[in-house]
């Protein structure tokens, strides 16, 4: 069975920061293109940040441009996103996925594999 396992969510004051873990099992991370994406209450999902199979390219988007920095460890199968000088606005549930292009994953959200997501809560 193909899982994605979201960790390192929880609670922090505003400019603080989080690091979450997408580990892969059932299937290794180096052949796809991971993503992660948010979903806060009341609102669509969006695409956060997307890192090729070799860590060469990435995509972020806007909002998070300068604060978060996606990361893979193949060795470990396991995705990284850093989030720093986190805001309000960042609260969501945030999950990972796995895609076979920056394009596909992180604009047209075509994926067979989604995490169960993680809780991000950015409150003081």
């Amino acid at each position: 069975q193909l899982q994605l396992v979201e960790s390192g969510g929880g609670s922090v004051q505003p400019g603080g920061s989080l690091r979450l873990s997408c580990a892969a099992s059932g299937f290794t991370l180096d052949k796809y293109t991971i993503g992660w994406f948010r979903q806060a209450p009341g609102k669509e999902r969006e695409g956060v940040s997307c890192i090729s199979p070799s860590g060469g390219a990435t995509y972020s988007a806007g909002s998070v441009k300068g604060r978060f920095t996606i990361s893979r460890d193949n060795a470990l199968n396991t995705v990284h996103l850093q989030m720093n000088s986190l805001k309000p606005e960042d609260t969501a549930v945030y999950y990972c996925a796995a895609g076979s292009s920056l394009y596909r994953l992180c604009v047209l959200f075509e994926s067979d594999v989604w995490g169960q997501g993680t809780q991000v809560t950015v409150s003081s």
